[in-house]
């Protein structure tokens, strides 16, 4: 009697990545990799994070210059940070929506920092490349995504929409820091914008 064959089994490989699917896939691996080792980090180490061989990475980008370039391109980006502001629920109440928009652009100006921050003058050309008029577009995205949430309240407020976007952004751009103080939390900066410096008990 002879043994079952056992069956065979084809693997189904993954559906090829397209040119433009690698080249984005690659800069969100390289992404916190730069932020943690600068301009220093080498493409073995992100090829070997991003679970490919380091020829794929110059099968999408001309070298290292063009791919650190990209990466503080994707960084300053505003998309993400357009699409969490677009995501903010405009039924609740606008201490809360302020919250959470204040929460999605720290995290994004975090990021920024940490990228052209690690990188420093040591990337050459990399910050020039963002400022300028990609810099004004991207804060103009913002303060409109800003607007769109103050909408709904627009009746109580004393200035346009726009304006008051323009200033909050403003204040979480150029949040002081202090160091006898701990940094406020976003629903305590948003209550201090919201309300003004002045206690309930002293107005």
């Amino acid at each position: 009697m002879t043994e079952p064959q056992e069956k065979q089994t084809t693997r189904r490989r993954a559906p090829a990545m397209s040119p433009e699917q690698r080249r984005e896939m690659i800069i969100q691996t390289a992404i916190p990799l730069i932020a943690e080792y600068g301009a220093a980090v080498t493409t073995a180490k992100i090829a070997r994070a991003a679970g490919i061989g380091e020829g794929t990475i110059f099968r999408v980008f001309a070298d290292k210059d063009e791919l650190l370039q990209a990466c503080v391109a994707e960084a300053l980006s505003p998309e993400h940070a357009v699409r969490e502001l677009d995501a903010i629920d405009v039924s609740q109440p606008l201490p809360d929506r302020l919250a959470e928009a204040a929460e999605a652009l720290q995290a994004h100006m975090a990021r920024m920092g940490a990228i052209v921050g690690s990188l420093g003058h040591r990337g050459g050309k990399h910050p020039g490349t963002v400022r300028g008029a990609g810099r004004d577009e991207s804060t103009t995205r913002i303060r409109a995504a800003l607007a769109e949430l103050l909408e709904p309240d627009k009746a109580t407020l004393r200035r346009p929409p726009e304006q008051i976007a323009a200033l909050f952004f403003g204040l979480l751009f150029a949040q002081p820091r202090t160091e006898d103080e701990p940094d406020l939390t976003s629903q305590e900066l948003v209550e201090l914008f919201l309300h003004g410096a002045l206690s309930r008990d002293a107005k």
